[in-house]
């Protein structure tokens, strides 16, 4: 029963985990060419699924055979997604000003790959606390996982939700406003890429 708790949480700490700043950061900088709140949805599911796939892939390599040695990576991880977000930052900016000043992504495919690849990133580096923290609540190998498998739908549950919030204020009629484009564009890169740096240099300090 004692084992049965946590999972009865993990969709509720798996919605959760998807509203942190790295996460919203990332995200954000991919549907804000999003006119169409369906296709931003779509994107915050996809990458859900791309953070839940990592997360639970290193899981069981941790769990099931007991690979402590990637414990030593972990930071390494996490700084490769401060340079992702600095990248994602300084390409949102390229584009908009590539495509005149008008760029707005209509390819579903094209941005779902990319929401998908960022959360495996992300998935790469939250995978350690992660699945460190379910090891010490949980002794079984398979409700270990499910825990995780759990979790992961928690927070495609709260990416998704938090895509289409995001792609509210860029609909299709607001989206002809040139400076208000314009602000949501500055404004998402340059957090991306400033909190990428940060996030970088933390973890490469440290």
């Amino acid at each position: 029963m004692e084992n049965l708790m946590p999972l009865l949480l993990a969709a509720v700490v798996g919605f959760g985990h998807a509203f942190e700043a790295d996460h919203l950061l990332a995200v954000s900088s991919i549907v804000s060419k999003r006119n169409n709140v369906a296709l931003a949805i779509k994107d915050g599911i996809f990458w859900g699924l791309g953070h839940t796939s990592t997360i639970v892939v290193i899981g069981m390599v941790i769990i099931i055979g007991k690979a402590t040695f990637l414990n030593g990576y972990f930071s390494y991880f996490e700084a490769s997604v401060g340079i992702m977000l600095v990248v994602l930052g300084i390409t949102r900016l390229y584009n908009y000003w590539q495509e005149n000043e008008s760029f707005v992504l209509t390819d579903g495919r094209k941005g779902h790959k990319l929401a998908y690849n960022v959360g495996l990133i992300h998935g790469l580096a939250g995978s350690g606390a992660m699945v460190l923290l379910v090891m010490s609540e949980i002794d079984s190998s398979f409700l270990s996982i499910l825990y995780l498998l759990i979790f992961g739908l928690g927070s495609i549950i709260g990416m998704l939700l938090a895509a289409g919030i995001f792609t509210i204020p860029l609909s299709k009629k607001v989206h002809s406003y040139k400076n208000i484009r314009l602000f949501f564009t500055l404004a998402s890169s340059a957090l991306c890429i400033v909190y990428g740096l940060k996030v970088f240099i933390e973890n490469i300090a440290g």
